[in-house]
């Protein structure tokens, strides 16, 4: 993971929680964050808050985020609405390692009422330290950002 860039967080409120977690354990990996909301467990749209991360990453394309909200839909299908944004919904060890090395998935997305917080470590993890493996997959990818 190239850590010059910050990887970009954000949450709604049911997902606030986990997300504080995600930043703290970033922290301790000496990982740059950069804190997109929410700040607390009032209610919020989760619209706004994936469509602003999404739309950062979509500006600066080496970027990559990670939004979690109750259960993840939410934030994936607004996240995905964005240009050059490939947000994988990822609850399991095994999607978050295939999100990134077939789909170049740049923004990881989580379910706080879903996961617990030692799995979202786990997850998050594996999902920062797996490489694309690009070839036929970049192939794929091209054909989507048409």
């Amino acid at each position: 993971m190239n850590n010059s860039k910050a990887i970009l967080i954000g949450s709604d409120h049911a997902g606030y929680a986990l997300k504080e977690f995600v930043k703290a354990y970033l922290t301790e990996l000496q990982l740059p964050v950069e804190d997109c909301g929410v700040n607390s467990e009032a209610s919020v749209d989760y619209s706004d808050i994936g469509l602003q991360v999404a739309q950062k990453i979509s500006d600066d394309t080496g970027r990559r985020g990670i939004l979690i909200c109750g259960t993840g839909i939410g934030m994936s299908i607004a996240a995905n609405r964005i240009k050059s944004v490939r947000a994988a919904l990822c609850n399991d060890l095994f999607s978050a390692a295939m999100s990134r090395r077939h789909n170049d998935a740049n923004l990881l997305v989580m379910g706080g009422r879903v996961i617990g917080t030692e799995l979202a470590k786990e997850i998050v993890r594996v999902w920062l330290d797996t490489a694309f493996e690009g070839g036929r997959h970049q192939r794929r990818i091209e054909k989507l950002d048409r």
